[in-house]
């Protein structure tokens, strides 16, 4: 028994070396510095937030992800942000914990579009707790008794935690009703390996993603509030062998926004691969500078009773834009992103 359990956590530890994806977000389109350094200081006002992810709440398959940012304009083309991830697994007792700081800058292509260039950079840890390990030589086969340490080379010429400097950037294409980016995080591909002697890079992340927002008309939908539009979007994620393409639509008035995102695994790798992996609702609710977020991940895979996954948002954008910044006004969105006229 002891055995087995040593062998399913060796297994767990030795994927989760290969892999390190990176957690990703349902409520992108909330929380758009997630995906993307260029959206640092969209908003063209001080903008902040903190997003709360718990994936398979079921006991010790249980995988918490929360993230935090802050940004703003300092002049009329430029901005600046930070933002601090942490990712922990209870199961295997994992952690990945990041501070980043992030610039962009704008640049004005023609009355409508704007390009914008985004970098961040900053502090990563990954923690792995071997002392939570049982390994073969600690067990006494004769009367079933557990030794105090163990001489795998693995533990003795190993160590607990990594530390790493990490890199992305990212450009944003936009206008009042539109926006497309791409962006691709690790790009100095840190080493992440928990023995000396290794050499694991960390896999570099891409995502490609975007939306285009349909203003409807008065006369057209009577029994919609004014300034209800509809947010139709897209990411597409890619990170080694991982690849996820999420698409759906948002409603979205001036206090309550309603949508689905349909989560996709477009490059199924095996014959027993779904297309659509899960289905997920989203609900939030604006109030003055202030708007909640909370979308549910119904799976529709084979993995069985996961208890779904459940997140929570909470963002702020102030009403008041930046004095700064030349003519601009900003036109709020009801998921606290903006467009600019002049």
């Amino acid at each position: 028994m002891k055995l087995r359990l040593f062998l399913y956590l060796l297994m767990i530890f030795t994927t989760l070396e290969s892999t390190a994806q990176d957690p990703v977000f349902t409520q992108y389109m909330l929380v758009p510095e997630t995906l993307n350094p260029a959206f640092t200081g969209l908003a063209n006002a001080w903008n902040a937030g903190l997003l709360n992810r718990r994936q398979w709440p079921d006991g010790n398959r249980r995988m918490d992800t929360r993230y935090g940012y802050a940004n703003n304009m300092v002049t009329d083309q430029l901005a600046v942000g930070g933002n601090v991830l942490n990712h922990h697994e209870e199961f295997t007792n994992y952690n990945y914990f990041q501070l980043n700081g992030a610039v962009s800058y704008r640049v004005e292509l023609d009355y409508d579009w704007r390009l914008r260039m985004g970098i961040e950079g900053g502090y990563g840890r990954k923690n792995f707790n071997f002392r939570n390990l049982l390994l073969e030589d600690q067990i006494n086969i004769n009367d079933g008794s557990i030794s105090g340490g163990s001489i795998d080379p693995g533990v003795l010429h190993g160590t607990d935690k990594i530390d790493f400097f990490d890199v992305s950037v990212g450009i944003v294409v936009d206008q009042e009703n539109a926006w497309f980016g791409a962006a691709l995080k690790h790009i100095n591909r840190p080493d992440i390996s928990f023995t000396e002697t290794g050499n694991m890079p960390l896999d570099m992340f891409l995502t490609v993603h975007g939306g285009y927002y349909l203003t409807f008309e008065r006369a057209s939908l009577r029994f919609l509030p004014d300034d209800t539009d509809v947010l139709f979007t897209f990411n597409y994620m890619r990170q080694s062998q991982y690849n996820r393409l999420d698409i759906g639509g948002m409603l979205e008035m001036p206090m309550f926004t309603f949508g689905v995102i349909t989560a996709t695994n477009p490059e199924r790798k095996s014959g027993n691969g779904h297309f659509i992996t899960s289905v997920n609702p989203i609900v939030s609710m604006k109030s003055g500078e202030f708007t909640f977020g909370y979308s549910y991940d119904l799976n529709i895979s084979k993995l069985g009773h996961t208890q779904g996954v459940h997140e929570l948002t909470l963002t702020w954008q102030s009403n008041h834009t930046c004095n700064r910044c030349d003519n601009y006004k900003v036109r709020l969105k009801r998921n606290g992103e903006a467009g600019y006229t002049h």
